[in-house]
Formats: structure tokens, sequence, C-alpha cells
């Protein structure tokens, strides 16, 4: 994968580099991809594994950063090389498990359950969007590609999460997303005739909604006071409410 690519031409000292995503190195990024790589393989080879060793995790740690810290430390002992051999078998391994099972079919997770498909895009929107901490941390660029349209429509069906996730109130307007895709045919998604909408490349879109960017930072064209508000707040990811980059914060060149 590209992001492999990346990380095979980094040194020892660089795999120690903070990256804009908390601080985090790119050690404890990995470590995490491979450590949710490995747990989604389980909730589909052995659900009831899964949800004693998710039970166990939640019981030890007070709040979802002593779960962060408790994960990326596993990653500490490791070389380099053995990180990325190992999330190298992870992800693997979660390819073929994806592959036995029905995309409908409901898998455990941490809080709820998710159909497999929905957990296959979930673990390449993180892939994806903790590949572009690493590249952020060194100034690279990586081209954007077909794929991104997985990680788009997870954005725009997160709309109302990202609200509920906030206690704000459930938008009642409707919002229009209309996307340019790597090679630029329109990718949309809810209702063409809806007054707000939000519209530009892609790529920008999906920087975000995984809070990779602040809207202010991209080329996206926000029209409606909800759908300014839904582009502040965008989250197409579980867990707590999470706050994405300040204005300026990640503006890379």
């Amino acid at each position: 994968s590209a992001l492999k690519a990346v990380l095979t031409d980094l040194s020892d000292e660089q795999w120690q580099t903070p990256t804009p995503f908390y601080r985090w190195t790119v050690k404890d990024q990995i470590t995490h991809l491979a450590w949710f790589d490995r747990a989604a393989s389980l909730s589909i080879q052995d659900p009831d594994a899964f949800q004693n060793q998710a039970r166990t995790l939640m019981a030890s740690v007070a709040n979802f950063d002593e779960a962060h810290q408790t994960i990326n430390a596993t990653g500490a002992p490791l070389s380099s090389a053995e990180l990325l051999a190992w999330w190298s078998h992870e992800s693997s391994r979660l390819l073929k498990a994806f592959s036995s099972v029905s995309p409908k079919e409901r898998l455990p997770w941490y809080g709820r359950d998710l159909g497999a498909r929905s957990s296959a895009t979930a673990r390449l929107m993180e892939t994806w969007a903790h590949g572009q901490d690493i590249v952020d941390a060194f100034g690279l660029k990586r081209p954007a590609t077909h794929r991104l349209k997985h990680i788009a429509h997870l954005g725009a069906g997160t709309l109302g999460w990202s609200f509920l996730v906030r206690g704000f109130e459930m938008p009642k307007e409707n919002i229009f997303v209309r996307l340019t895709s790597p090679t630029g045919e329109p990718w949309c998604w809810g209702d063409e005739t809806a007054s707000q909408s939000v519209s530009g490349p892609a790529e920008a879109f999906c920087l975000v909604v995984t809070q990779r960017r602040h809207v202010d930072d991209t080329d996206l064209d926000v029209k409606g006071e909800t759908a300014r508000r839904w582009m502040e707040c965008a989250q197409a990811f579980a867990g707590t409410a999470e706050n994405g980059p300040k204005p300026g914060e990640r503006k890379i060149p």
C-alpha cells in the first residue's frame, strides 16, 4: 500500500517522529492500526473472544485517552521493522477475514455492532486518516484515489452522528453533498434540491470529516448555517466527541 511504501523508507529515528495527531509518534500510529486490525479480525473469526477482550480493555481504563495509551504502549518494545511486520500481518489477515463473511453480517464492536461492510469501511477510513497524520509529519504528498469514495460515503452518512455525539439538536434541514472525485466525476449524497450544501474536492471533504483539516483550510464550498455547523463538528468515527484542528493548525502548503 501507499502507506507501507512511506514507512519502509523511514529510519528508526523517524519512526519516533511526533505527528499532528495528539503528538502520537509514527510508532504509536502504526501500533494503533495494527491493534485495531487485529481486533476487527477477531470480531469476525471469534466474536465471543472479541467481546471478552473488549470488556477487559474497557474495564481497565477510565476513558478513551487511557485506552489509547494502553494500546499504543504495546508497540513500544518493538523495533520499527517488527512493528511494520506486525501491522502487515494483521492487515493481510483482516482482508482475508472480510472476504469470508457477508457484507451484511453483524459483527460485535466497541459500543455497538457493525455490519461487515461498515466495519471494512471504518478500517479503510482509519488507515487513511492515520496515514495522513504520518505524511503530514514529514510534509509529504500522496495521490488521491477512487478509494476515497468509501470514506466520503461514511462521512456523508455520519452527519446525524456528528450532531448526536455532541448532544446537539438533530438537524432538520437537508444538506446536499456534491464532491468531485480524483478523476473528475461527481459523487453525490442527499437531495440536490436542498438549499444547504457542501461541495468541492472529495479529498478535502474526507480530510474534514476525519478531522485532519479544518474546513476553512480546504477548497470546500459550504452553503447554509447547518451545513457550516456540520463541517465544523463532522466526525466520521465512533467514540466520544472529538475536536478537530483549528483554522490554520494543519494547513499544509
